[in-house]
């Protein structure tokens, strides 16, 4: 399928390394040729977009040590291997909620993607549902949830809670209609976070036009005809589309922000609200305690994502890994997956062995699809599905059920790098 975006150039002969597997000619986008890993996809991106959009993307709040936390965190283990063993027989399968995924991650829910990508959130889901992995619709997206789950992709959606009855239960309704299966509620945004590096590089909500935006949208001519002018002529004027039961209000409206409800007095009660209308899978973001996952599970939680938004809300919260062993060990009998920090393949067996059923991340695929469209975020699945495959086949492993913490050994004193 063509990109969405800005046309790209492809190189017909450079099949990818699961499309190899799968006996499939690919195509990897010119653009990305130069692209090994997923970090790759930054730097490329920086150049790309807009310094205000891709510093919404890339940011954290306050000092980001949160987020340096998350990568950090992953240099603190080391893996064990084993040798002299057949591993011609790897699979990276997955089983999840009653679903075979190809491999053990997904696509994070990512606010605003069409900003930085022509229909952001349709090309992750479509990239997605080609390479079986999930991808979840942010309730902050710029694209109505019913084009997406339209695609028949199997997309999760993930909301924000509205601060009164009568409108969560008008938005979990509208989901259920639009035919989501999956309900992803993210719990840790009970007030807003101090954004304060998106202020620095000109990004505000609403989005205030004047002469430097005028300027960073000029200077980045690619972005400004293939993403913005492009849906301005086809869409008309992004709108919030999914945070409430009806339509929210345009991007550059002075009235965005009264538009979000205060979050402050939500709790345990209003998820076992959503138990009982909810009659698909239901999962709960933003665990970093044990006592909540805890309170998760007994309020009907169906699986835990352990997450501190990216490093995006409180600085200095702790990293999801060094939370991840005891969230599992509190809750042995529900699936408990992890986002934040995951880069390599080998951070996502890393996860795995300390007790992660499956793991997410969404920067490199928002990068991906700015760059160069849904043969990007192609591009950059295949990237990490094969860093694993590679991983598992230098470690002596033929299925995920053998990532186990005997592969792992703490470094101590942790190593800077791995």
């Amino acid at each position: 399928m063509a990109s969405q975006g800005i046309p790209i150039s492809v190189d017909d002969d450079r099949p990818t390394a699961s499309d190899r597997n799968a006996g499939v000619a690919a195509v990897v986008p010119r653009a990305l040729r130069r692209v090994l890993s997923l970090d790759d996809l930054e730097a490329a991106a920086r150049a790309h977009l807009p310094r205000p959009v891709f510093s919404f993307v890339a940011s954290a709040a306050e000092d980001g040590r949160s987020f340096r936390s998350n990568r950090d965190s992953f240099a603190e283990y080391g893996l064990v291997t084993r040798v002299l063993r057949d591993v011609s027989r790897r699979s990276q399968a997955v089983s999840l909620f009653g679903k075979t995924w190809a491999s053990p991650f997904g696509i994070a829910p990512l606010g605003l993607s069409a900003l930085s990508a022509y229909r952001g959130d349709l090309t992750l889901a479509r990239a997605a549902g080609t390479a079986n992995i999930p991808m979840v619709l942010s309730g902050s997206s710029l694209i109505p949830m019913e084009e997406v789950a339209a695609e028949g992709t199997g997309a999760w959606f993930q909301a924000y809670l509205p601060g009164d009855t009568p409108r969560t239960v008008a938005l979990i309704e509208r989901v259920a209609r639009a035919g989501f299966t999956t309900l992803v509620v993210t719990l840790d945004t009970p007030v807003a976070a101090n954004r304060e590096n998106n202020v620095r590089a000109g990004f505000s909500i609403p989005l205030r036009p004047n002469l430097r935006l005028a300027w960073d949208g000029v200077s980045h001519p690619r972005w400004l005809l293939g993403t913005f002018l492009q849906t301005l002529v086809r869409h008309g004027m992004p709108h919030f589309e999914n945070n409430y039961a009806t339509r929210g209000v345009p991007i550059l409206s002075p009235n965005v922000l009264r538009s979000y409800s205060e979050r402050g007095h939500i709790g345990w009660e209003h998820l076992a609200l959503l138990r009982r209308m909810w009659p698909g899978t239901l999962i709960v973001k933003g665990v970093l305690s044990h006592e909540d996952a805890r309170l998760a599970r007994e309020h009907g939680a169906d699986g835990i994502i352990v997450s501190n938004h990216g490093g995006r809300q409180l600085d200095g919260a702790m990293s999801p890994l060094r939370v991840l062993p005891g969230i599992v060990a509190a809750c042995p009998d529900l699936p408990v997956m992890i986002d934040g920090g995951i880069r390599r393949g080998t951070d996502v067996i890393k996860a795995l062995a300390l007790g992660a059923r499956f793991v997410f991340l969404g920067r490199p695929f928002i990068f991906a699809a700015a760059l160069a469209g849904e043969p990007g975020v192609r591009h950059a699945i295949d990237i990490l599905h094969t860093e694993i495959d590679r991983d598992m086949g230098l470690m002596g492993l033929n299925t995920l059920a053998e990532v186990t913490p005997a592969c792992l050994m703490r470094l101590s004193p942790p190593a800077s790098a791995i």
